[in-house]
């Protein structure tokens, strides 16, 4: 996207607060058009009072500067408020587009990008985007409107000396012209390696325990002094540009000033122009060369909101989850047909599943079982529509899962995983989470019960409106297993997938977490996915997956006495207990 297609889009998101910005534009406008006005009393002043003595003059020259200088300060506070409340809205709007993008974007998206980069972009990206958006706005049209006013007057009062003054003009251009491209470049890796800072410190704060466990401290600093001064070397790439760019602008102005200001004495000198005149021009030079210098600056500004809005864009721009579903359906019965579905994730000579057939009755409870990688969540993942079959369909109750609404999908399914996600909120609003948001107290309390969770909810300080913390770091694991079996109880989904949901528990919470896990399970069709095959054989029938293919169909009895992979698999879990005969290197 060129910077002029970049910066209009931008100025798109201001529209909607254009009578704030316009009321920030009057006050611009007077500030500026107070600025001619200021070396035009100079001649007056002097030659009028000091030279003349007019009494009306030396009366009223005080109250007309006091009542120039409130004029001006009022104007600028309107102008700067104004401006400013339009830049903090067009930050908030940005913010709350990339947060609703995120929101809407596909499982494939969070494979690939890092979790700091994403914040980053939000909490830092978006503020540089405001420099371009309004600050620099507010320069260009402010100080142009100056510079245009200055100049007016300046040929006014003797135009054969402005000529002088415009000369620096094409090399002040060609100057901000080089640095341009060095401000843009260095913008873009500030942003890149804030995001990298971001990374490192979300990374240390939430495996803090085994940073110190395993002693990653002084790892951990080395990688945070690295990205730090990698921001700090950009970063003084653009001190180094911007610190060059004002003497060089300002060494032009003074060469200009002073061919100015020799001419001028000649002028004098040959009585073409009067002390007040000459002291009214060398005033209007002097005010011409600051707004000149904010103009040079605002470079600066300029490349870094364009980096920056670049970046945001980006992620506005990225594609949301595909819905191109039409059909709404209802509560759905349960059934569940994967009819030879493959999928892989990058290459397609390594299927994570190969030509998958399965039926899963209304009500029915299948395990998938087999080593890591044998393609168990991924299957699992296909339900909710997480990811799509690269080959083949799945169907709910007859119906192909790329035909429903996601809204109308995801309504009939409920999911139990390893990684219990619980929000820095209160136990009752985790679990009456999103659309169950409003649920009646007693539901909540019901499902509670029902997923054994009352127990410890009852002993905690403020029963349901206590606050879990972060992921429910306040909880034990157990804990936060009954708090997600609670939520699912609540949404009372047909559909439900237990992704290794008791691994990792103690035998005490297992025993709670399995007996919730049981009534939730009960009337509704359930994948279960488990390493632990102890937890699955109760299940209506297990699946054994081997590589993404299934491999074995049945039920635990019928798979230990068929001898295959899946009798394998439970003979070197319970070792311990049940001594595995024949050669163990088959065993594997």
């Amino acid at each position: 996207m060129t910077n002029t297609a970049l910066y209009l889009r931008l100025l798109r998101h201001v529209a909607p607060h254009w009578r704030v910005f316009a009321l920030g534009c009057l006050g611009m406008m007077v500030v500026a058009a107070t600025e001619p006005a200021l070396p035009a009393l100079m001649k007056p002043l002097i030659e009028g009072t000091f030279i003349d003595k007019d009494p009306a003059l030396i009366r009223w020259m005080p109250v007309v500067i006091v009542a120039l200088f409130a004029i001006r300060g009022a104007a600028a506070f309107v102008a700067a408020y104004s401006l400013g409340w339009v830049g903090s809205r067009l930050v908030t709007d940005l913010r709350n587009a990339m947060f609703a993008r995120l929101l809407a974007l596909p499982a494939r998206f969070y494979d690939e990008q890092p979790s700091g980069g994403l914040i980053s972009k939000l909490t830092f990206d978006v503020t540089q985007v405001t420099a371009a958006a309004t600050s620099a706005l507010t320069i260009v049209f402010r100080d142009t409107l100056a510079i245009a006013g200055l100049l007016a007057y300046l040929l006014w009062l003797n135009w054969k000396l402005t000529l002088f003054a415009l000369v620096m003009g094409p090399l002040i251009v060609a100057v901000v012209r080089v640095l341009s491209v060095r401000l843009r470049s260095s913008s873009r890796e500030v942003q890149s390696a804030m995001g990298s800072i971001t990374q490192v410190i979300d990374e240390t704060i939430s495996g803090h325990k085994v940073v110190k466990l395993f002693g990653g401290q002084d790892y951990e600093k080395r990688r945070f002094d690295q990205e730090a001064n990698r921001v700090r070397r950009h970063l003084m790439k653009q001190v180094s540009a911007v610190a060059a760019s004002a003497p060089i602008v300002q060494l032009i102005a003074a060469v200009a000033l002073a061919v100015i200001v020799w001419y001028a004495m000649l002028q004098s000198t040959a009585a073409q122009l009067s002390v007040g005149e000459f002291a009214a021009f060398v005033a209007g030079m002097l005010m011409l060369t600051a707004p000149l210098k904010r103009v040079t600056d605002i470079n600066e500004y300029l490349q870094k909101g364009l980096a920056a809005a670049e970046s945001v864009f980006r992620l506005i721009d990225e594609g949301a989850e595909p819905d191109r579903g039409t059909t709404a359906i209802g509560r759905a019965r349960g059934e569940l047909r994967f009819e030879n579905v493959s999928f892989w994730y990058g290459e397609p000579d390594r299927p994570a599943l190969d030509a998958i057939q399965l039926v899963v009755a209304p009500g029915e409870t299948v395990a998938l079982v087999g080593a890591s990688g044998a393609g168990k969540t991924t299957l699992a993942n296909l339900v909710p529509r997480f990811y799509h079959p690269t080959q083949g369909r799945v169907l709910l109750d007859g119906h192909d899962l790329e035909t429903l609404t996601l809204a109308s999908l995801r309504a009939n399914i409920a999911l139990v995983s390893q990684d219990v996600v619980l929000f820095n909120d209160t136990a009752a609003a985790n679990i009456a989470y999103g659309m169950m948001n409003g649920a009646p107290e007693r539901d909540i309390i019901a499902a509670a019960g029902a997923a054994h969770a009352m127990e410890f909810i009852r002993e905690m300080p403020q029963g349901f409106a206590t606050l879990v913390g972060e992921n429910g770091l306040k909880l034990s694991g157990g804990q936060r297993q009954r708090l997600a079996i609670a939520r699912a109880l609540l949404k009372n989904a047909p559909v439900l997938v237990l992704d290794e949901a008791t691994s990792a528990l103690d035998t005490e919470s297992e025993r709670h977490v399995q007996a919730a896990l049981e009534a939730l399970m009960r009337g509704r069709t359930t994948l279960v996915i488990a390493h632990r095959l102890s937890t699955v054989e109760k299940a209506d029938r297990i699946v054994v997956l081997d590589r993404g293919r299934i491999a074995e169909t049945g039920t635990h009895r019928e798979l230990l006495a068929r001898g295959g992979i899946y009798d394998k698999l439970y003979r070197i879990q319970f070792a311990p207990e049940a001594p595995v005969t024949g050669n163990p290197s088959t065993v594997s």
